[in-house]
């Protein structure tokens, strides 16, 4: 069923030690707009679908975002896994420290920890995909100001790459959308 690859979707490259870049990238690790947020939403939307071609999209989307959460995750880790302690305090990595050590931890830049209130779940296709192509809006709006604060060529290419993603997606779901109300809009004939 499943063939594993030790890889990620997109290499990971790190130059620097950077505890505070960590603690922001973290937004998009347990953030409301984030990929672990993304992949749940998507995955757990995908039921609710009209067509196959939706369910498909929304399965293919949500484990592609589960790849980008791995790929955060790897970012944030790389980035503070040899960090001194005099490098981490006094950073708003200091806290995250704290409770969880060096290891990364679904949380917002702020700390706030994930929670299924980041995400909604509809019976309704319509509300679904358009609340997915604005998350994936959000998401995008979220890595761009992420790149602002990179000072590592490395990391801001890779987040780069998942802007990327985010705008690819938001694209498929306005296809989606497009799909699944045609197939509401059109009368059956029997």
């Amino acid at each position: 069923m499943w063939k594993y690859e030790k890889k990620l979707q997109y290499p990971v490259r790190v130059d620097t030690c950077n505890p505070a870049l960590a603690q922001m990238i973290l937004e998009q690790f347990g953030g409301p707009d984030g990929e672990l947020s993304a992949g749940i939403r998507y995955l757990t939307q995908r039921y609710s679908m009209p067509t196959n071609e939706a369910k498909g999209i929304l399965t293919d989307i949500g484990t592609e975002e589960l790849a980008h959460w791995e790929i955060i995750g790897t970012l944030v880790w790389q980035l503070v896994k040899n960090a001194p302690v005099c490098k981490i305090k006094g950073t708003p990595f200091e806290a995250h420290f704290a409770s969880h050590g060096r290891s990364p931890f679904p949380e917002t830049a702020g700390g706030v920890a994930w929670t299924a209130t980041f995400i909604q779940s509809k019976e309704d296709p319509i509300a679904n995909l358009v609340e997915d192509m604005a998350a994936e809006q959000k998401a995008r709006a979220t890595y761009e100001s992420l790149i602002q604060l990179s000072d590592d060529p490395g990391v801001t290419d890779t987040l780069t790459f998942l802007r990327e993603r985010e705008i690819v997606h938001f694209q498929r779901f306005g296809e989606t959308l497009r799909i699944v109300q045609e197939k509401q809009d059109c009368k059956k004939f029997y």
